[in-house]
């Protein structure tokens, strides 16, 4: 399985993986799993951080290298693919993380409620 790590869920794998569902604990740990950071969700993080509305001991490029999770570029069409999306959350990250998730034929491992309504494959983080 081919999977995109919601930000939310990254910083969960990352740091308490306990905090996930069970089943996408062990999707993770499963070793035919290929897992994907956005570069997007790198920038929502440290745009978090910087704020003071985030506290991690690593940054996420660095415990995605440690993890083995891949990372996965913002391209124009991901931007594209988001532009089009109706808008069900506001969020802009979130709505990329979607695109990049149709584009790339990826499973979107959120617990993000509204993010399951768009037409992609989801899995619950």
């Amino acid at each position: 399985m081919r999977v995109l790590l919601d930000t939310h869920t990254a910083i969960w794998w990352f740091n308490d993986p306990a905090a996930l569902d069970v089943q996408a604990r062990a999707t993770l740990e499963d070793g035919e799993t290929t897992a994907f950071l956005s570069a997007a969700s790198v920038w929502e993080a440290a745009t978090k951080a910087a704020s003071g509305r985030l506290d991690l001991p690593t940054t996420l490029p660095e415990a995605a290298q440690r993890t083995g999770v891949f990372e996965l570029a913002v391209r124009w069409v991901h931007a594209q693919r988001a532009a089009e999306l109706p808008p069900i959350h506001r969020d802009p990250f979130d709505r990329f993380l979607v695109a990049q998730a149709m584009v790339e034929n990826l499973v979107l491992m959120t617990r993000d409620a509204l993010l399951v309504r768009y037409p992609v494959a989801t899995m619950l983080a």
